[in-house]
């Protein structure tokens, strides 16, 4: 078995979803929803298919708008037996124009659900990871478990978030010829504590680069793993999908 950690299934990007869902066969996909519309479409993927559970939760470009209300709203949805994650939520300082304190506030309310309702926590962190890190020292309960989607930092910041019961997204980007950093944090980091993921549909892997993505390409991502690692690309499904049951409490 398989599983794909992170995607984003949206009918405008898919419009031929349940082909796409069918290519998986029964390997478990996770969805991830990052505002009203999508976190509505998540839901709805986890009642039509068994093999699909989702996170969800406000991305922090979303930050200057999310209301009380909105929080609310998010409480009630996370309610669902299928949900098994807040996020992507985060932090994001790549465009000019967003606010730090605005994020910190969304990010900090998301993390206090999670606490609440004992979920693991999906972590968005662009240009952004030592915010990121003082956070969740300060606000996430000790026994919350969270995933760095798509890690993009160092090694050394990847061993300083072991400790907080972190593990890290590996995806398209490792199969990439300037995927250096990714490929070190993957050669120096046990497996136990990696994760595959699409991202779909950004983020195609080599050979398909340039194409739309979708979760069953994440075995282009378990062989260059596998590859780097020199291990067979059995071990890699192996403790990747075990390490994803554990993260996720998934009852499979």
């Amino acid at each position: 078995m398989m599983i794909d950690t992170h995607c984003h299934l949206e009918v405008i990007d898919y419009p031929d979803l349940d082909e796409v869902i069918k290519r998986m066969g029964n390997n478990i996909i996770i969805v991830s929803g990052v505002n009203h519309e999508s976190i509505e479409e998540v839901i709805s993927l986890c009642d039509k298919y068994s093999n699909i559970y989702g996170t969800i939760g406000y991305h922090p470009e979303y930050a200057l708008s999310i209301t009380d209300d909105d929080i609310k709203w998010l409480e009630e949805k996370i309610k669902h037996p299928k949900i098994i994650g807040i996020g992507e939520i985060g932090l994001d300082y790549h465009y000019d124009g967003y606010s730090k304190e605005k994020q910190f506030d969304l990010f900090i309310k998301q993390i206090m659900l999670a606490n609440k309702y004992n979920k693991t926590i999906v972590i968005h962190s662009r240009d952004a990871i030592e915010d990121t890190y003082n956070i969740l020292c300060k606000y996430k309960d000790s026994n919350i478990k969270a995933v760095l989607h798509c890690y993009s930092s160092s090694v050394e910041m990847a061993k300083k978030f072991i400790p907080l019961n972190v593990m890290f997204g590996v995806g398209g980007v490792v199969t990439f010829k300037n995927g250096h950093k990714l490929k070190n944090v993957v050669e120096n980091i046990d497996l136990k504590y990696l994760l595959l993921e699409t991202d779909s549909p950004y983020l195609t892997p080599e050979p398909n680069r340039g194409k739309r993505n979708e979760p069953v390409n994440i075995k282009f991502v378990a062989e260059k793993i596998a590859e780097i690692k020199k291990i067979s690309v059995e071990e890699v499904y192996f403790c990747t999908t075990s390490n994803a049951i554990s993260q996720f409490d998934l009852n499979v």
